[in-house]
């Protein structure tokens, strides 16, 4: 059915009801004669006639009759599920769908989910736990979470986490065997365990920077992991130099069970952001969600 067609049925419609050109015109917001030729058009494609007008009054034939009773109900179905949709948008209610990583999702998004659920029943939150960077409207997610501000074109972002440091760290044990790198060309030659991107497939670049130089280097070892929590696991054993956030390795590196190096080549980054689409409406339930993650640090 086309869009045209739809509208031609509904301007019958509320003519049937109305029994006036008149009176339907105004409910419709157009003009008398502009309804009379969307009815009469509609009266041509089907080669039936739907009214008979008079002077003074309309009414319907035995052919309107009976599409009446057919559209009535239907029209009455989609008038209350768009109701149903401008409810969602004004009631916290909905699922939403969000791309994330594994630490963000415990770190941030799971202490404010916490509250939040708690306190709206019918929201619900699907979160899809992801080391890459997923193209949030292809795969059809509300919203995705990154390090930094690098989002795509058309994108809002909302900061919900203080800014984030990486280290650079590895066993006492490991060091017993390597003297510590001075500077990041110095990985060259040490044991270095690397993370895959889910999505991306290539290996993580360890991202360093020092006085406003920046650069990424691209490590090598005999370890490669899809899991931070791995990596972790590895430099405690002594296997190697990881490149992980500062709060995966803080309590191991108190009690001295690792050791932090090229710490001045560490710089925090600018912190977790929310992105979402900026053309997206978003419903009361996304809107609490975003209120409840906005970082206020």
């Amino acid at each position: 059915m086309q869009r045209e067609e739809l509208v031609d049925l509904n301007a019958f419609a509320v003519v049937a009801e109305e029994k006036s050109f008149t009176r339907a015109a105004a409910r419709l917001g157009t003009s008398q004669s502009s309804l009379s030729h969307t009815v009469w058009r509609l009266e041509a494609r089907l080669g039936v006639r739907l009214l008979t007008r008079t002077t003074r009054n309309v009414a319907l034939t035995e052919a309107g009759e009976r599409l009446l009773a057919t559209l009535r109900p239907a029209l009455e179905s989609i008038g209350a599920e768009l109701a149903s949709l401008r409810e969602l948008r004004e009631k916290p209610a909905g699922t939403i769908r969000i791309t994330t990583a594994e630490h963000a999702a415990t770190t941030v998004l799971w202490p404010a989910l916490e509250r939040l659920l708690s306190q709206y029943p019918d929201i619900r939150v699907e979160l899809s736990i992801d080391s890459g960077l997923r193209d949030i409207v292809a795969d059809r997610f509300d919203a995705g979470v990154r390090l930094g501000e690098a989002l795509a074109k058309d994108m809002i972002a909302v900061k919900i986490s203080p800014d984030i440091r990486m280290v650079v760290v590895g066993s006492p044990a490991y060091f017993a065997r390597h003297p510590a790198p001075e500077t990041p060309n110095d990985l060259a030659d040490h044991n270095c365990i690397n993370l895959r991107l889910l999505t991306a497939g290539g290996l993580y670049a360890w991202e360093l920077e020092k006085d406003g130089r920046e650069v990424r280097v691209r490590v090598d070892g005999q370890l490669v992991f899809n899991n931070v929590g791995m990596i972790v696991r590895a430099v405690r054993a002594g296997l190697g130099l990881g490149f992980v956030m500062e709060d995966h390795v803080a309590a191991d590196v108190a009690a001295g069970r690792l050791v932090r190096v090229l710490d001045d080549w560490c710089t925090p980054f600018s912190g977790y952001h929310l992105y979402y689409p900026s053309r997206r409406q978003p419903s009361a339930a996304f809107s609490l969600l975003v209120d409840a993650l906005r970082y206020r640090g």
